[in-house]
């Protein structure tokens, strides 16, 4: 093991998505998330990406921050942590900043990581991608709202198992990929723009390294219409229905005659709008009392159903829609693209993810549907149920 690993974590990371807040970015609103009973869990996925590192490296040393952006975590899960920055100087300090969050990556840099993974999101991403050199590989762990770049794993065990193969000197490419995001304020105003700040190096291997996220083109609108009415024709009025985000729920929102949130989740029983913007706890209550259903799509690029973007639609809430959970529209074009890679899961629970792997049908328009395999990355492949992650 001649290679050096470093790490960084985003304490904050991803607490605004249970919230239906879209991002996590600025003290107000992470507080606004707390009060609306979310957590970070970017600590706990951290972990689970460094547990795969310790069974194959139970000696090594990883480059990393003090506390909650780094080191805590790299003790948690065995290992050794060499610490090349400390937030606010060693003074205490009630929550990290941006600023932390460029200072602490380049700080590792120059330490001596030859590949540094952060956990977070697209504004993670961005920050850790501003402090570095543009040579220097990054890899994503998956822990924010926004997660439309291609520089992350895609989950935190498939981090793990890519970071353990670069510590073994493994000749695993390096492809340059982009770092995008999107303003948060805008999105809550209904705009929703990705903008490119960098490209990076990030180590790829199909099926562990997620594709940027890619929007839906104009001229499949006719697809994303006809894809819309099969789901809405699949409807039935006595169930409620969580609309996730994404343009084919959109159009389905359009087509029963209610307002769609953008990228937020909003819920509908027999065509009128119930609930708008739904966090988490909003939906627990609801399901918890009426027969639900989840109505999400595809993400483009990557495949994924859950686990990007529509983190209101929880493990829990998941486990509480009880047996048949799922809705899944997409167009046969966005299906086309995958090029034969499966579907993806990624809730943070692996019992929860468990039960979704397999195969699910798609709904691609009035009287046309297919069946699609389902990976849960965080599943073990040889676990009964899961369908290997290549």
């Amino acid at each position: 093991m001649n290679r050096t690993l470093g790490l960084l974590i985003n304490p904050v990371a991803g607490v605004g998505g249970p919230a239906g807040l879209k991002g996590s970015d600025g003290e107000a609103v992470q507080a606004l998330a707390r009060t609306r009973g979310s957590a970070a869990h970017a600590s706990e996925r951290g972990i689970r990406a460094l547990q795969v590192i310790a069974e194959s490296y139970p000696d090594a040393t990883i480059f990393t921050a003090a506390g909650s952006m780094g080191a805590d975590a790299v003790t948690a899960a065995g290992l050794r942590a060499h610490i090349a920055y400390t937030a606010g100087h060693g003074q205490a300090v009630s929550a990290t900043t941006a600023r932390d969050t460029v200072a602490a990556a380049a700080a590792i840099e120059k330490a001596g990581a030859d590949l540094i993974l952060f956990v977070g999101g697209d504004g993670t991403a961005r920050d850790v991608a501003s402090a570095l050199s543009p040579e220097r590989p990054i890899l994503g762990v998956p822990a924010g709202v926004k997660m439309y770049s291609g520089c992350f794993a895609v989950s935190p065990t498939a981090a793990g198992v890519l970071a353990t193969r670069w510590l073994g000197d493994e000749q695993i490419p390096l492809t340059e990929r982009e770092v995008l995001d999107v303003d948060e304020e805008q999105i809550r105003h209904g705009r929703v723009d990705p903008k490119l700040f960098a490209l990076v190096q990030v180590p790829f291997v199909i099926g562990r390294t997620q594709s940027r996220k890619s929007a839906t083109p104009v001229t499949e609108a006719a697809a994303v219409h006809a894809a819309a009415r099969g789901a809405v024709a699949a409807m039935n009025d006595t169930t409620h229905y969580l609309l996730g985000p994404g343009g084919t729920t959109r159009e389905i929102a359009r087509q029963l005659g209610v307002e769609k949130t953008p990228l937020g989740v909003d819920v509908v029983c027999g065509g009128s709008l119930i609930l708008a913007d739904a966090s988490e706890r909003q939906l627990l209550e609801l399901v918890s009392t009426t027969p639900a259903k989840a109505i999400v799509t595809v993400i483009g690029g990557q495949g994924f159903l859950l686990g990007r973007g529509n983190q209101q639609i929880s493990a829990s809430v998941v486990a509480a829609l009880g047996r048949d959970p799922l809705l899944v529209v997409a167009t046969e074009q966005k299906l086309a693209l995958l090029l034969g890679q499966p579907l993806l899961v990624d809730t943070g629970n692996a019992e929860v993810d468990r039960t979704l792997a397999g195969y699910i049908r798609v709904i691609t328009g009035v009287g046309s549907s297919g069946v699609y395999p389902v990976t849960a990355p965080e599943v073990s492949t040889e676990e009964k149920g899961a369908q290997p992650c290549v």
